[in-house]
């Protein structure tokens, strides 16, 4: 840690104490800062890592100039990541064949990744369970799958690779948001069910249903944990969630949007919110304190699937999992300024 240090001798005697203590506590705060940051929602300088679903690929490319600098065979459609909190690691579900609803060779393994070598070093088998789909991590390392067929949420020890517990969601489990707290995650169930299952990770059990009128798609829980947004499955609103009472707490129709969303994402600093429509191709972008408030409506490349942030939160990169293209924004500006080539089909990406 580097050291702090004022010309004391500059300074009155009777300020010297106010001073130090002023310090302790503002860097108390960063510290405090940085152990609270959503590690489902990673940013970074060191590299981008992108799942290239429909080529069967992890690919990772240089943050700066966007260029590819190496690739892993992964095996049949993987489609989500989560980074372990010290960003050394990157965990990856292999999912099968096919896609939800359809997928008739299922996969039942995860793929443990080291960043710093760009090299697979070792798998976890989830078997008996199938088809693993949407995955998280909290602070203290501890993945939580959704694996679709089997309609459970799992708790994994990736130290030990080993399932510590397989907890019913009540419906076919898409895709979820851990709090960042760890306490608790949202399930949803794409068109299943009409409801959002709440799972207790300390009680480790199903403990609520919360409503949905169309059946629910990608999620996004608040830097703060407070809220929970919600892309509804027919209809173009997200749906918002007090994590408090989980309970529906306002709907955000989305402007120039006719259909159902496919994901929502808070910003890593919690100043925006971005809505993904994959049919239409579009982004919109809300502040996060004032969702009714307006909103930049993006036309970005065919298919958008995934999202990614640049440290210096100017930056959003979206992928285009239809044309194999990555769009990038400009979020100050609100406009997409340029775009690059990254694989065949890429589902999710991050920077780390």
């Amino acid at each position: 840690m580097q050291s702090l240090a004022f010309p004391n001798a500059l300074l009155p005697r009777r300020l010297r104490p106010f001073i130090a203590l002023a310090l302790l506590l503002s860097w108390a705060g960063v510290v405090a800062a940085a152990s609270l940051a959503d590690p489902n929602n990673p940013t970074g300088a060191a590299g981008l890592v992108l799942i290239d679903k429909r080529g069967a690929h992890v690919r990772f490319f240089d943050p700066a100039s966007f260029k590819e600098i190496s690739s892993l065979e992964i095996g049949n459609a993987p489609h989500d990541l989560a980074i372990s909190p010290d960003h050394k690691t990157v965990y990856v579900p292999v999912y099968g064949d096919g896609i939800y609803g359809n997928n008739p060779h299922p996969g039942h393994t995860i793929a443990i990744i080291d960043l710093a070598s760009r090299q697979v070093t070792a798998t976890i088998d989830v078997a008996p369970y199938q088809a693993p789909h949407g995955i998280q991590v909290d602070n203290a390392g501890t993945l939580y799958v959704t694996c679709d067929l089997s309609r459970k949420l799992l708790v994994i020890d990736p130290k030990k690779r080993a399932i510590e517990a397989a907890i019913d969601t009540d419906g076919t489990g898409h895709w979820l948001a851990v709090l960042p707290d760890g306490s608790k995650a949202y399930v949803t169930l794409k068109n299943d069910r009409a409801f959002v299952s709440v799972i207790d990770l300390k009680l480790r059990k199903l403990v609520g249903r919360i409503s949905m009128p169309n059946g629910t798609q990608g999620i996004g829980a608040s830097p703060d944990g407070q809220r929970v947004l919600v892309a509804d499955y027919a209809e173009p609103v997200m749906w918002v969630i007090a994590t408090a009472t989980d309970s529906v707490v306002d709907k955000i129709p989305l402007k120039d949007n006719a259909r159902g969303l496919y994901k929502v994402r808070y910003s890593p600093d919690g100043s925006k919110v971005l809505a993904m429509n994959s049919t239409e191709s579009l982004i919109n972008i809300l502040s996060a304190v004032d969702l009714h408030g307006p909103q930049t409506v993006l036309k970005v490349g065919k298919d958008p699937m995934g999202y990614g942030f640049a440290p210096d939160g100017k930056t959003a990169l979206i992928s285009n999992h239809g044309d194999g293209s990555i769009s990038v924004i400009d979020l100050e500006k609100g406009r997409v300024v340029s775009s690059f080539v990254a694989g065949t089909g890429i589902e999710t990406l991050a920077y780390y």
